[in-house]
């Protein structure tokens, strides 16, 4: 039997080196299920919907920095992708989706399942999108979808009529108007000009008080980002997406910046004279200096992404880590070290602030505290994958990461649902660690709560079973709800608020997994105990109150303003709100020690 296009799509990207493949299968992609049926070389891995597909190429490329790729149906299926798909091309991942379509004898006629798949797909993957409609395209198809996704750090993808996955596989001829493509992608050494490291240099050479924000661009050079803030006495704040790029026990590193973000980090943007930003595009300019304020240097691959944050002295295009090394030697070490004393003083006021404030009452559970005694416990090397909500508060200040973990969430998207199957992806790419998702009780009964099929069907597979789902169960939208407190200055709608209880730690049970669920402070400790030794994943439900408000690292007076607006129109949850917001701000005021 002769190859067809689906065997060979499957070869060739067995030969990029890709090993998985999520998705969902459908009539529209039939013949390339059938190859994968016949290539032991990539592993299928069913998701229970085509966006969590496209969640877990996207996980898989965070994690791995290998390509990740998904594959859905024509029509529906290819349209369950886009948000997945989103998620990777504004977190800068690259990821290749491969989408049935109808027969090209079809196209254009109206045709059941009939979507114009290459303009709805022109923006999300607008830097490589093809149709292959003859055999021999699909070689050189496959061959720039990786090689562009690698190249730009984006989302690519190729569309097959379902009537050509099963014709045979013909090389291109060596004619007019064909393509002769190969395999191999390296990645290049990007560094800036010799006079424009110099510049650089003397900017922060000649700062007293030197920040630095540092985000996922520089997860492969920690070493180096130490380096250079040990030689400028400066402190280092993370973006999000760079929350592991450095261990939280260093002390001069004051943790996550923005809403979600420490007092340390806003102290250190608001006090220091010199701004080196390297490898962020951390968008919110409230939390930068102000304007004029400092002077600036910033390192990114992407040129596109430099001196939009913050103006920017001296804009330097380079890889972060070979920028950082070719910058030490010309730096000067400061001698003057108050300006650290002054960042580690904050950081070292700042955790006992932290541990004051989880360890306030609450009804029945301060969350805080859930992610604060999971903190010392999370085993060396694992990884952990936070949801978006207001457990990611939590996630951002809490969680001290630790040299060897990682960590990551849907950043610039920020998307509801993407935990649990980042945290699939992360165990199908390391199999031997243990795995973490951080999920509110929104985005589980969004995802997260299909994905545990998921989960089911696959962990006797994986060499340490250890996948823990924590769920808050506040039974509220929180994170939009205080929102609309804080920003807008209105109350808590029930109607677009409230969530339906639901028995997550059982229907855990009944799928195989294990459930635990803790409804009092004191059960909080020995229950991650019991999970992290458990011989099978397990969902650790944790009963909330959802009235512990995330209170920002600095709050305006507009923002002061509509929160008391809002409790003025007589919230559902005022007394709860007051009771709460006070004893969070005694502790910022006064924190006990520790």
């Amino acid at each position: 039997m002769s190859a067809t296009v689906s065997d060979y799509l499957v070869y060739r990207l067995s030969q990029w080196g890709v090993r998985r493949l999520y998705g969902y299968p459908g009539d529209g992609i039939s013949g390339v299920m059938g190859a994968l049926g016949r290539n032991a070389e990539i592993q299928f891995i069913q998701t229970r919907h085509e966006e969590m597909a496209a969640f877990m190429a996207c996980a898989h490329a965070k994690f791995t920095g290998e390509t990740g790729v998904c594959m859905a149906t024509s029509g529906p299926g290819a349209i369950h992708l886009l948000n997945g798909l989103y998620d990777a091309k504004l977190d800068h991942q690259p990821v290749v989706a491969i989408v049935g379509q109808q027969a090209r004898s079809a196209l254009g006629g109206h045709y059941q399942q009939e979507v114009d798949l290459l303009t709805l797909f022109k923006d999300v993957a607008g830097e490589y999108i093809t149709m292959v409609t003859k055999p021999a395209a699909v070689r050189h198809a496959i061959d720039r979808a990786m090689r562009i996704a690698q190249c730009e750090r984006t989302v690519t993808c190729v569309i097959l009529p379902n009537d050509i996955q099963e014709e045979p596989y013909q090389k291109p001829e060596r004619a007019h108007g064909t393509v002769h493509s190969s395999v191999g992608y390296t990645v290049p050494r990007v560094l800036p000009q010799e006079q424009d490291l110099r510049r650089a240099a003397e900017v922060l050479n000649a700062g007293k008080k030197v920040a630095m924000l540092v985000g996922a661009g520089v997860l492969n050079a920690a070493d180096e980002v130490v380096a250079v803030a040990e030689l400028l006495g400066a402190g280092v704040a993370k973006a999000l997406l760079g929350k592991a790029v450095l261990p939280d026990d260093l002390p001069f590193v004051t943790g996550s910046i923005g809403l979600l973000g420490t007092k340390p980090s806003w102290d250190l943007m608001m006090g220091c004279d010199t701004l080196l930003m390297v490898g962020t595009s951390f968008p919110y300019a409230e939390f930068l200096p102000k304007e004029g304020q400092a002077r600036g240097v910033q390192i990114d691959l992407d040129g596109r992404m430099l001196a939009i944050r913050y103006p920017m002295e001296v804009p330097l295009v380079g890889d972060s880590q070979e920028t950082l090394r070719a910058l030490i030697p010309l730096l000067q070490r400061k001698e003057d070290r108050s300006w650290r004393e002054q960042v580690e003083k904050g950081v070292r006021q700042w955790w006992k602030t932290a541990e004051a404030q989880a360890m306030n009452s609450a009804n029945p559970i301060n969350p805080q505290r859930v992610f604060w005694e999971l903190s010392p416990k999370v085993p060396d090397g694992a990884i952990l994958a936070a949801d978006s909500g207001s457990g990611t508060n939590w996630f951002a200040r809490d969680i001290r990461i630790r040299k060897g973990m990682m960590a990551s969430l849907s950043g610039n998207l920020a998307t509801m649902g993407c935990g649990v199957p980042y945290a699939i992806a992360a165990k199908f790419a390391f199999p031997h660690r243990p795995v973490l998702a951080l999920v509110g009780d929104g985005a589980m009964q969004m995802n997260g709560n299909s994905e545990l099929i998921t989960i089911a069907k696959y962990w006797k597979e994986w060499k340490d079973p250890r996948l823990i789902v924590l769920v808050l169960n506040n039974r509220d939208l929180n994170m939009v709800t205080w929102e609309q407190r804080v920003m807008t200055g209105d109350p808590k709608l029930p109607a677009s608020q409230d969530l339906p209880d639901f028995p997550y730690a059982r229907y855990a049970e009944s799928l195989g997994l294990k459930g635990i669920r803790v409804d009092r402070p004191e059960q909080i400790s020995r229950a991650w105990d019991e999970a992290l030794s458990s011989d099978r994943p397990v969902v650790y439900e944790a009963y909330v109150d959802p009235d512990v408000p995330p209170l920002p690292p600095h709050i305006t007076l507009e923002q002061a303003k509509h929160f008391a607006e809002s409790l003025l129109k007589r919230d559902v949850d005022s007394s709860g709100i007051i009771k709460q917001s006070l004893k969070g701000m005694v502790d910022n005021l006064l924190p006990r020690k520790g």
